[in-house]
């Protein structure tokens, strides 16, 4: 049934250890969060095989991962990172803001404001 090479999205997805568990896997495909060459998987029975790039969106994560060939069991994390070649993106430093952020009214360090500082810039901003 299955071809030579060929293995369902959900296993493979817990064979190499990117989710905890199969129906997690499961879950992850339907809900659209996994991609196998740009096209998105409908079901957790799509078969992948080496050569898929796969996009994986899993919480504030993308995995953009190479599949090299099908896993035979859930081994250790070595056995499960000869499954697949990392080809995400390097995250973002961490010390970027986001360019929208407001900008702090008071200097870094400086500690909480007390009472007297919050009634002075409520009459700033014409909260009174």
């Amino acid at each position: 049934m299955v071809g030579e090479g060929r293995q369902r999205i959900d296993k493979w997805l817990f064979f190499s250890r990117a989710v905890k568990s199969r129906s997690l896997a499961a879950k992850l495909v339907v809900a659209g969060r996994v991609r196998i060459n740009r096209d998105k998987a409908a079901q957790a029975s799509d078969l992948v095989k080496a050569g898929d790039v796969l996009t994986i969106t899993l919480e504030r994560r993308i995995l953009v991962w190479k599949v090299l060939g099908a896993g035979t069991r859930r081994g250790p994390a070595e056995e499960a990172r000869t499954l697949y070649e990392d080809m995400s993106p390097p995250p973002a430093p961490r010390g970027e803001t986001v360019p929208d952020a407001i900008p702090a009214l008071r200097e870094t360090g400086s500690g909480r404001p007390t009472k007297r500082e919050r009634r002075q810039t409520d009459r700033l901003l014409g909260d009174d």
